[in-house]
């Protein structure tokens, strides 16, 4: 297994990346950041004509499919394949929230289509790039959480629901897939500026971690010869 980090991981030139919800936010920075060390990027989000722009202004491959349908994930998978011939991580980055609000007041409609996103999305997306890499016998895929999934918030029973539903999800597959050359990692940011609360600025929003500097941190913990496996990043602050 040290081996595999070791070769694998340190070196991100020509490793072809997935990663869904890569047209705006964290994802979009993640993506630079590894097209900037070299990997050929393939961007996913469920709005064709944002994804065309986005991944030609920084030079990655964008496929529009919705993550909460697993046919489109196939259909990801396929055309990655026929472009690259492989998958070498796999990033569930996509993700939605709802504004802080009481038990009460939370929107439980639009919950359920959080949960799809959330957990689901991330589900599928986990399936889809296992099956490939266990035909490969080697692969990377990275969960993208966040400090919701360790602990319960106020006022946020439905995005932390779901997070820790995803949590439970990837540290059951991490034991799935325990002794193979494919690795399961899960990273946690603990509140960030990203498109996310587009709809409402959570409290102190201007001082949460920049996506930038959450992306730098999971590009350095890759290229450690151990990295994290369950990375947890917090804004002092926080």
């Amino acid at each position: 297994m040290q081996i595999y980090v070791k070769i694998f991981i340190m070196d991100l030139k020509n490793k072809v990346i997935v990663i869904t919800g890569g047209s705006k936010g964290f994802g979009k920075t993640l993506a630079k950041l590894f097209i900037e060390n070299g990997s050929n990027v393939v961007i996913n989000s469920n709005n064709e004509t944002e994804i065309k722009e986005v991944a030609n202004e920084i030079g990655a491959m964008g496929v529009c499919a919705d993550v909460t349908k697993e046919e489109e994930l196939t259909s990801l998978l396929n055309n990655v394949l026929e472009k690259f011939g492989c998958i070498d991580i796999w990033i569930n980055n996509a993700g939605i929230w709802l504004p802080h609000k009481p038990i009460e007041e939370t929107d439980w409609v639009r919950a359920h289509d959080l949960i799809e996103v959330n957990l689901f999305g991330l589900v599928y997306g986990s399936k889809i790039s296992l099956s490939q890499m266990r035909k490969h016998g080697f692969g990377l895929i990275i969960n993208i959480l966040s400090t919701s999934a360790l602990e319960g918030k106020i006022n946020e029973t439905a995005y932390c629901s779901s997070k820790f539903a995803a949590m439970g999800f990837t540290k059951s597959l991490k034991k799935e897939v325990d002794g193979n050359n494919i690795k399961i990692m899960a990273i946690y940011p603990g509140g960030m500026q990203t498109n996310l609360f587009d709809e409402a600025k959570p409290e102190k929003y201007e001082k949460f971690m920049t996506t930038e500097y959450v992306a730098n941190l999971v590009i350095e913990n890759l290229k450690l010869e151990n990295p994290e496996e369950e990375l947890v990043i917090k804004n002092r602050e926080n």
